[in-house]
């Protein structure tokens, strides 16, 4: 004798599953869009096309890095975008190296290497309308050979022991 009837209580643990799976969906898809938006720019960067640049990019884009005078620079998506020489492709490879995705907000990095050294780029996404689009770039330039140090892995710290002063013998043995 349950409050509901059997049809209800059906009816909901099937909507319960379709929004479940629906979410999974909506997760897998928002992962293709922002894959898709990271290999725009970075493969427009490479062939220099302004077109996918601009899919990658939303509007007035912020980017800054340390100069080599050890000062930050800023520009934006228009000053970048004036230094693409349509045409010319770059030689250099790239890769995702990692990104994360929370409701419409996204974060990336990945790496432009070229024959003697590589930039990394921090990017960051959101999701406006129904596009995932990189509304800021913080990047530097470093060694081929050089990798980021990363912390932080979004568990709780593990609390450690203290230890003992000497344990006590098991017996008495005489030399005490």
């Amino acid at each position: 004798l349950t409050p509901y009837p059997m049809k209800t209580t059906t009816l909901f643990l099937f909507l319960c599953v379709l929004v479940g799976m629906t979410r999974v969906a909506q997760a897998q898809t928002d992962e293709a869009q922002v894959k898709e938006t990271l290999l725009n720019y970075l493969e427009g960067g490479t062939n220099q096309d302004t077109a996918r640049l601009n899919k990658a990019f939303f509007g007035g884009v912020l980017q800054m890095n340390i100069n080599r005078e050890g000062r930050p620079t800023a520009s934006t998506k228009r000053e970048f975008m004036s230094k693409v020489r349509v045409g010319q492709k770059l030689d250099r490879t790239t890769r995702i190296v990692a990104y994360s995705i929370i409701n419409n907000a996204a974060t990336a990095t990945v790496e432009s290497e070229y024959a003697d050294f590589k930039y990394v780029d921090y990017l960051n996404l959101l999701k406006i309308g129904n596009d995932w689009k990189i509304v800021s770039r913080v990047f530097t330039r470093a060694e081929k050979d050089e990798l980021p140090v990363s912390f932080g892995t979004g568990k709780a710290p593990v609390a450690q022991k203290k230890p003992t002063a000497r344990p006590k013998p098991k017996y008495n043995d005489g030399w005490d």
